[in-house]
């Protein structure tokens, strides 16, 4: 190459210089008298031998430029690996180059001189050379997110998903659908149920919820909406007696939302500061108001009977990536609206410290949360653990879980007490408890639970009322009242089997077995009218009356899906 390159220009070179020689071989004459000698010739071709003339500065220069130019080029072909040496590039007479002008010979640049070589050959860049092209800085680090040290989709109330198949840059979409059949052993002949905010109807086939809707992200602002239809768009909104103070039937407007809110992240310490505003989903109870994410499809009463929704401010604030505390400042216990001039204060706090721990502690104060009686408040505490004692994926049974649950609280101040009541100033609290043992076998390909819960509630002020002749928690009913000084108290047991052939969607078939001290499910005559609701909500229809026993026994085959 570098013999390539000097033929090249020492051959521009000679044709330059040879272009400025006098046309005539004879010098001028300078005024001498002397006659010039005459020039020596070759004797092989009979023409006039060259004589090199001495190098000029410009000359020099060049060869100067053109030793620094060959030793670049040694430099580059030593970098070339063995496989440049072994196939040198074939030597090549260098075709003429037009000669400029011997004025404008200054040394040439590197892109110059470049550009008079007839088809360059292009040079594999030299390690030092890769390194610095593909020197590009690293990607940042994931920013941390709280609980991100270990799996939690064993949690019962928890989503299992770890793919998202709908995420993009700036909207998250999300499909829920829930349908079941279930079927009552009481066979109540207006297909209805009592005493479950899960499941309203029996001997039918049923959707109990189908919700669209999703996430959206862009920088700091988030947004999350989620509609329901199906039998959960009546079921849920008849528990709440807030839209009886005042006017625009507030569950009309909302039925058909479960979640709808929005909100800032503030980046205040290692993991920020959320601040939202809307309807959520409750923070109160162990299980999601998503049977998806739960481990059994009836929950007990501690979570069946304390809400599922609330609407109001949220701000949620991570002092490390194993604690979450929350606020909230709401308009009441499950309302949509506001029962007086109080709005309910909350508080949460979840506490894992490793991947096989989760401890909740859900509170709620200054609740005045009674129709018509702005003299009585409120005040619930709802305290969960949850504890993986087993995990061997290599074994037939993966994994084991127990979660226990316990919850009190009480009413006080219009005509009640939290404790020590008598006749005319009942005592008015609820007690409860649920426990639940789950273990996954088969790769996490099944599951089954067993558990169940107990609760003691006088005042039946957190009772979910029977829908007799269409009474709701506005209307209340004669036939089931809840008075202070009404005793309450049910247990139950289920047991669920889960088959799961996909993240994104499970069947479940359970058995659930409840009591009561006093009447109070569905019996075979059912909670309707003949010839269908009559009246007033919840008014006394002459000569019908409630079927109400003390029992229940049902089977439920569910299938869940969530995108």
């Amino acid at each position: 190459m570098r013999r390539y390159v000097l033929a090249l220009f020492l051959s521009g070179s000679a044709v330059c210089y040879g272009s400025e020689a006098p046309a005539d071989p004879t010098p001028a004459n300078t005024g001498d008298s002397a006659t010039a000698p005459a020039p020596a010739t070759d004797a092989s071709t009979g023409r006039p031998s060259m004589t090199v003339p001495p190098q000029t500065e410009t000359e020099r220069a060049l060869l100067e430029r053109i030793e620094k130019l060959e030793k670049r080029l040694a430099d580059l072909e030593s970098g070339r690996g063995a496989a440049s040496a072994a196939a040198p590039a074939p030597a090549t007479v260098a075709p003429p180059i037009a000669a400029p002008h011997l004025a404008s010979l200054a040394p040439p640049s590197g892109a110059a001189f470049a550009s008079m070589l007839p088809n360059p050959v292009q040079l594999a860049p030299t390690p030092t050379q890769q390194a610095t092209v593909s020197n590009e800085q690293p990607a940042a680090p994931a920013e941390p997110e709280p609980f991100g040290f270990a799996d939690f989709t064993w949690l019962n109330g928890n989503s299992r998903e770890t793919d998202f198949p709908l995420q993009g840059k700036y909207f998250t979409g999300e499909v829920y659908a829930d349908g079941n059949f279930t079927y009552s052993m009481n066979h109540p002949q207006d297909h209805t149920l009592v005493g479950s905010s899960e499941i309203g109807r029996e001997g039918e086939f049923q959707v109990e919820q189908f919700g669209i809707g999703g996430d959206f992200h862009m920088d700091n602002v988030h947004a999350r909406l989620l509609t329901q239809f199906g039998v959960n768009s009546t079921l849920i909104p008849r528990n709440d007696a807030s839209p009886g103070r005042g006017q625009f039937q507030l569950q009309d407007a909302f039925r058909y939302v479960s979640e709808a809110y929005g909100g800032y992240h503030f980046n205040v310490g290692q993991y920020g500061l959320n601040v939202d505003y809307g309807i959520f989903m409750s923070y109160i109870g162990l299980f999601s108001y998503y049977q998806y994410e739960n481990w059994a499809y009836q929950p007990s009463y501690v979570s069946s009977n304390t809400p599922w929704f609330f609407q109001g401010l949220r701000t949620q604030y991570f002092p490390s990536d194993k604690l979450k505390l929350e606020l909230w400042i709401i308009n009441g216990w499950q309302s949509y609206g506001v029962f007086d001039n109080l709005p309910g204060i909350g508080t949460q706090l979840t506490w894992r410290p490793n991947g096989n721990i989760d401890v909740i502690s859900n509170n709620y104060y200054l609740g005045k949360d009674t129709l018509n009686n702005p003299g009585r408040k409120r005040m619930h505490t709802d305290d969960s653990i949850q504890v993986k004692y087993y995990q061997d994926p290599l074994a037939f049974l993966d994994m084991a879980a127990f979660s226990l649950t316990f919850d009190a609280g009480c009413e006080y101040g219009g005509g009640v007490k939290c404790s020590g009541g008598n006749a005319a100033t009942p005592s008015q609290y609820f007690l409860g408890f649920m426990a639940y043992n789950r273990v996954w076998f088969a790769n996490n390909l099944m599951a089954v639970t067993l558990g169940g819960g107990y609760i003691d509630n006088p005042g039946r002020y957190l009772v979910l009322l029977p829908a007799i002749n269409g009474a709701t928690a506005i209307s209340g009913t004669p036939y089931f009242t809840q008075n202070p000084g009404d005793q309450f108290k049910a247990w139950d047991w289920s047991f669920t089997l889960d088959y799961m052939p996909s993240q994104w969607g499970t069947i479940r078939a359970e058995f659930n077995r409840r009591f009561a001290n006093t009447p109070y499910f569905a019996g075979a005559g059912g909670i309707t009218p003949p010839g269908g609701n009559q009246g007033a909500p919840g008014s006394i229809v002459p000569g019908f009356t409630p079927d109400l026993v003390k029992s229940e026994s049902r089977f439920t085959l569910g299938l869940l899906v969530r995108i």
